[in-house]
């Protein structure tokens, strides 16, 4: 039984990169590259090596991510790799499908944000399912152990060059059109990669616990786990509640604390997603 559900989170995997390939490659070749509007990494030195050489997309996002695969294979792992390799080709392949045809806009605007969006779905639709699309990540990730540098910023510092190359091959104009897509496609990625729903998880230190656990059971409807901690400063034994909440709740969820315990110590934090203990939740009264 275990086998088959990882063959079948496998095989939903994969289906996953290829979705996310697939739409990637349109906003890419829908919105983008009829602009001359480039994204970051190794799929915008693609588009400029395109532009200045005449030889299509697909082939120098395979033949430029082939070092950075073999990389990514020796630093992170075969799963990677295999998965970036899957995601690649396959954008490869529908780039080529979707070149011939014809952008749907001439506004550059209206091309960076929208393909921002579109790209930015797919890639972040690739990254969460374990697949990659650009090289320099794995640079990053390389150059962090012999600089002070963190992986976020050597990604920034080779994108902002990348992205300014653009002013160079296209226009300037162009070249700042595609700052606003690459801004875009991060938020997005963002949001995909770390989910929409937002959840809370709430940690409440208090000399009632019990009371407060029955509490946000019987009148928020959610469960609570009982975590046993101990002062730092007294040494005294105390029992921590844990709980995920939405953000709705929050202001319920305070309200019974404080009406319960208004010395307990509250904590709540970002949840970006949650996975199992579910039970069916009553209403709030």
């Amino acid at each position: 039984m275990a086998k088959k559900n990882r063959t079948i989170q496998e095989i939903k995997r994969y289906v996953m990169l290829f979705i996310g390939s697939i739409i990637t490659a349109v906003g890419l070749e829908i919105f983008l590259v009829p602009n001359n509007i480039i994204d970051g990494g190794i799929v915008g030195i693609s588009i400029m090596a395109s532009y200045l050489t005449g030889m299509p997309l697909s082939l120098f996002l395979v033949v430029l991510n082939i070092p950075f695969i073999y990389l990514g294979y020796k630093q992170i792992g075969k799963t990677f790799a295999l998965s970036t390799l899957f995601s690649i080709a396959s954008l490869s392949y529908w780039t080529h499908v979707f070149h011939p045809i014809p952008g749907v806009t001439n506004d550059l605007f209206l091309a960076a944000v929208f393909g921002g969006i579109i790209v930015g779905l797919g890639v972040g639709m690739i990254i969460r399912f374990g697949g990659s699309l650009d090289g320099t990540e794995i640079v990053a990730i390389i150059f962090d152990r012999w600089t002070s540098f963190s992986v976020g910023e050597i990604v920034m510092f080779l994108n902002l060059f990348i992205l300014s190359s653009a002013g160079l091959v296209f226009t300037l104009d162009k070249a700042m059109y595609s700052l606003v897509a690459y801004f875009i496609i991060f938020k997005v990625m963002d949001i995909v990669i770390e989910g929409l729903d937002e959840s809370k998880a709430a940690m409440i230190v208090s000399d009632k616990p019990d009371e407060i656990a029955d509490a946000l059971l019987a009148r928020l409807g959610r469960g609570v786990t009982i975590l046993h901690g101990e002062g730092g400063y007294t040494k005294e034994r105390k029992n921590v509640l844990y709980a995920v909440i939405t953000r709705l709740e929050m202001a319920k969820l305070k309200s019974i604390v404080d009406e319960i315990d208004e010395n307990a110590f509250l904590t709540i934090n970002d949840v970006h997603e949650v996975m199992g203990g579910k039970f069916k939740k009553k209403a709030i009264h």
